[in-house]
């Protein structure tokens, strides 16, 4: 029975083919365990979505640096990354048997170029322009000072006294605003004082009016005296003249602060 089984499947054509688990599959149709659900192709063109264009970017960036370490281990590599994202964010590589510089220095040498060269006359440029503004500018200065002024056209001169009239006018008007912002300061600065000197000569007339207290009658003008040094906060006032009433109230002492 055997060999009848073996002679039935040589007789099967060719073109069909028996699956180890018995199962007729035509030539076309891949076995299961050989099918891979693979990713299918994406079109290469600007993601318009931004949020998918971050991530898109935040994954293939770190696939890119993962290759570069790869790269600089596997294969003694020197590699240099430099990334910048839509956020102009830098993400940059570099091995670490070497430097960027390094690098640019390199391809210079090969590529037989200079990459500073265009950077550096930009540069000069730069300069020249700078040191044209500053020489203008010293030169105006000069002149507003009245130094200077051979060779100086008449619309010149009229431009030129037609801006320090305009800067005169702006000086006198800072000038007569601080004048006026000093005045009602010192203004403010009377009154309080005022307030203050008024306040101390009613709590000295209400002591002198206090039968326990009064100023010493020395004669003279040393009573006004006592009273206008009490007035202007004197610390060291005066003559008073306090009942001993603790005492039994017997005669009275002079009191003077020292």
């Amino acid at each position: 029975m055997e060999t009848s089984f073996s002679s039935s499947l040589l007789s099967f054509p060719s073109r069909i083919k028996i699956h180890p688990t018995c199962y007729l599959l035509s030539p076309q149709t891949k076995p299961l365990w050989r099918r891979k659900m693979g990713r299918g192709k994406i079109e290469i063109k600007r993601i318009e979505n931004q949020t998918n264009r971050q991530v898109t970017y935040s994954k293939r960036r770190n696939g890119i640096m993962k290759k570069a370490q790869e790269l600089t281990v596997l294969c003694d590599a020197k590699v240099s990354l430099i990334m910048l994202s839509s956020n102009d964010k830098l993400h940059e590589y570099t091995s670490p048997t070497t430097t960027t510089k390094n690098i640019y220095d390199l391809y210079q040498k090969s590529k037989d170029t200079d990459l500073w060269s265009s950077h550096f006359e930009r540069m000069l440029e730069e300069l020249k322009k700078q040191k044209d503004i500053n020489h203008r500018l010293n030169r105006e200065i000069r002149q507003r000072l009245g130094q200077d002024l051979n060779g100086v056209s008449f619309e010149e001169l009229r431009r030129l006294e037609l801006k320090v009239f305009a800067s005169k006018e702006v000086i006198r008007a800072r000038k007569d605003h601080v004048i006026k912002t000093s005045t009602e300061t010192f203004r403010k600065k009377i009154k309080n004082l005022e307030q203050r000197h008024n306040g101390l000569l009613l709590d000295l007339r209400a002591k002198c009016e206090d039968p326990h207290y009064g100023l010493v009658d020395n004669g003279g003008d040393h009573v006004y005296e006592s009273e206008m040094a009490l007035a202007n906060g004197a610390s060291n006032l005066y003559a008073f003249r306090h009942l001993n009433l603790h005492d039994g109230g017997f005669g009275s002492k002079d009191l003077r602060l020292a």
